[in-house]
C-alpha cells in the first residue's frame, strides 16, 4: 500500500456523521493553509449532472494542443486516486499526493470533514505549487455547495447538461436541481450553456442575467449537428467542420460542442478545436476494451465498459448501442443503491438480449445483484445474477459465444474492472 492510499484511508474516518451541503469546512481548512484556492492557475469551472467529464477531456485536450500547460480535477477516479488530479496534464506523482494530504490532514487537525472536501483541498494545494495556463475544476455534486465552488473569479463556467440526480441532495425537480449547478455562476464571468431542457435553462439563465454573467448558451449563440460523417459547429465567430468525436456515442456530439463553445471563449483555433475533438481520453464512457485477463476470458466476444448510472446515462447509452453495428448485447450490470435503477434500465431494455447482475466489489452502497435483477425484470429485460464479472462473462459467452458484452451501471464498478482487467 502506497503511503496516499494510507493517508487517504485516515481520510475517510473523518467523515462527518451527517452530511450538510455546506462549504464551511472548506473555508476552515483553506484558511489554514493560507487560501491556496485563490493563487492557482485561470480556472474552467464546470458543472452539470451528465457528461462533465467528457467535456472537460476535450476542453483539456484543445487547449493542449495550443500549447497550454493545463491542470485538471475530476472525480470519482476509477482505478487510483491520482486520476483526480493532474498536475500541466500528467497525474499526479505519489510524493507530491503524499506530501499536500498529509499537510491537508495536519491542517485540519482532525475535525469532522468529507473526504470530498479534504481531497478537494489537496487538489488545490497541489495546483497552486505548479506552474500552468489554466486549470479545469469538475463539479462533484451540485455545485453552489461544492467544495469546489470556493474559487470567487474563475475565466469561465460551463453548465453540461442537467438531469435528475442526487435527489437527495440537490431537490427532486428539475429547476430546483439546475439551480443547484447554477450556483458556480458568478458576476460579469462568461458562462457557456449546453444543451438543456427549458425548464433547467430558464432556471440557469436567469440566475447568469441577476449577476450580469455573459451567456453563450447552445440554440441561442452556438449550434453543433452532425453533418454526414462529421460534424458542424457554429457560433457568430464563424463555422467548425469537424470530425465526429473519438469518443464514442451520440451524444459526444453534444459534449463535443458544449467544450468547443468553451474553447471559442478562450480563443481557440479550428487546429485546437479539432484536436479537442480528436485526441481526447476518457475511460468508462463506452471503451471499448482490447487487452486484459477479463479481455482474454471474453474471447470472440465483444467486451465494452461504460460508468453511466441514471436515467439519462441510459438514455445516451441506448442511443450510442442503437448506433453500433447489430449484435447480441448482453448487460453485465451493478448500480448503487442511491440511484433510479429502473429509470436508468428501462431505456436499455430494447437493446439488452439479458442481463447479469452483480455486487460491486468493496462497496458498502452496492445494491445487491438479486435487487437489481428484479428492477430489470421488472422493465422486461431477461435476467439473472452472477457472483462477478468474470463469472458473467463466462456464462454469457457459454450460450452466445458472438456476444457484445457490456459492463455498466456504476463508475464504481467501472473502476473495480479496470483494476482487474489490468
Amino acid at each position: 500500500m502506497s503511503q496516499s492510499d494510507q493517508i487517504l484511508g485516515r481520510l475517510m474516518a473523518l467523515h462527518p456523521k451527517i452530511i450538510d451541503l455546506s462549504l464551511d469546512r472548506m473555508h476552515r481548512i483553506l484558511a489554514a493553509l493560507g487560501n491556496p484556492e485563490r493563487s492557482i492557475p485561470p480556472v474552467i469551472h464546470i458543472a452539470g449532472t451528465n457528461g462533465k467529464g467528457s467535456t472537460q477531456a476535450m476542453i483539456r485536450a484543445g487547449l493542449e494542443a495550443g500549447g497550454a500547460r493545463v491542470h485538471a480535477y475530476t472525480s470519482p477516479h476509477l482505478a487510483h486516486f491520482h486520476e483526480r488530479i493532474r498536475l500541466s496534464g500528467d497525474l499526479i506523482p505519489e510524493p507530491d499526493l503524499a506530501a499536500v494530504l498529509e499537510e491537508c490532514e495536519a491542517a485540519n487537525e482532525g475535525q469532522p470533514i468529507t473526504f470530498f472536501e479534504i481531497t478537494t483541498a489537496a487538489a488545490f494545494l497541489a495546483f497552486s505549487r505548479s506552474d500552468a495556463d489554466y486549470t479545469l475544476l469538475e463539479v462533484g455534486l451540485g455545485g453552489r455547495l461544492d467544495a469546489t465552488n470556493v474559487v470567487d473569479q474563475p475565466q469561465l463556467t460551463v453548465i453540461t447538461p442537467v438531469s435528475i440526480d442526487h435527489t437527495q441532495y440537490l431537490g427532486d425537480t428539475l429547476p430546483l436541481i439546475a439551480g443547484e449547478k447554477a450556483g458556480i455562476i458568478k458576476p460579469r464571468i462568461p458562462v457557456v450553456i449546453a444543451p438543456q431542457r427549458d425548464e433547467a435553462l430558464r432556471v440557469i439563465e436567469a440566475r447568469a442575467q441577476g449577476l450580469t454573467a455573459p451567456i453563450f448558451a447552445h440554440g441561442q449563440h452556438w449550434m453543433i449537428q452532425r453533418d454526414r460523417d462529421g460534424m458542424v459547429y457554429q457560433d457568430d465567430h464563424g463555422l467548425w467542420d469537424l470530425p465526429l468525436p473519438n469518443l464514442i456515442g451520440p451524444h459526444q456530439v453534444e459534449n463535443a460542442g458544449t467544450a468547443l463553445a468553451a474553447l471559442r471563449q478562450l480563443g481557440a483555433t479550428e487546429a485546437q478545436a479539432r484536436a479537442a475533438v480528436t485526441q481526447a481520453e476518457w475511460p468508462a464512457r463506452m471503451q471499448r476494451l482490447r487487452h486484459g485477463p477479463l479481455v482474454d476470458l471474453a474471447d470472440t466476444a465483444e467486451l465494452w465498459l461504460d460508468g453511466g448510472h441514471n436515467p439519462a446515462g441510459g438514455e445516451a447509452l441506448a442511443a450510442t448501442l442503437s448506433a453500433l453495428p447489430p449484435r447480441p448485447t448482453h448487460l453485465v450490470c451493478g448500480m448503487l443503491n442511491t440511484k433510479d435503477i429502473a429509470g436508468y434500465l428501462r431505456p436499455l431494455a430494447a437493446h439488452a438480449a439479458s442481463l447479469t447482475a452483480i455486487d460491486i466489489p468493496g462497496e458498502p452502497n452496492t445494491l445487491p445483484a438479486s435487487a437489481t435483477a428484479d428492477e430489470a425484470r421488472g422493465v422486461g429485460i431477461n435476467s439473472s445474477t452472477a457472483e462477478d464479472a468474470a463469472h458473467a462473462i463466462r456464462a454469457i459467452i457459454a450460450r452466445d459465444p458472438a456476444a457484445r458484452i457490456l459492463i455498466c451501471g456504476s463508475l464504481y464498478l467501472a473502476g473495480r474492472v479496470l483494476r482487474e482487467n489490468g
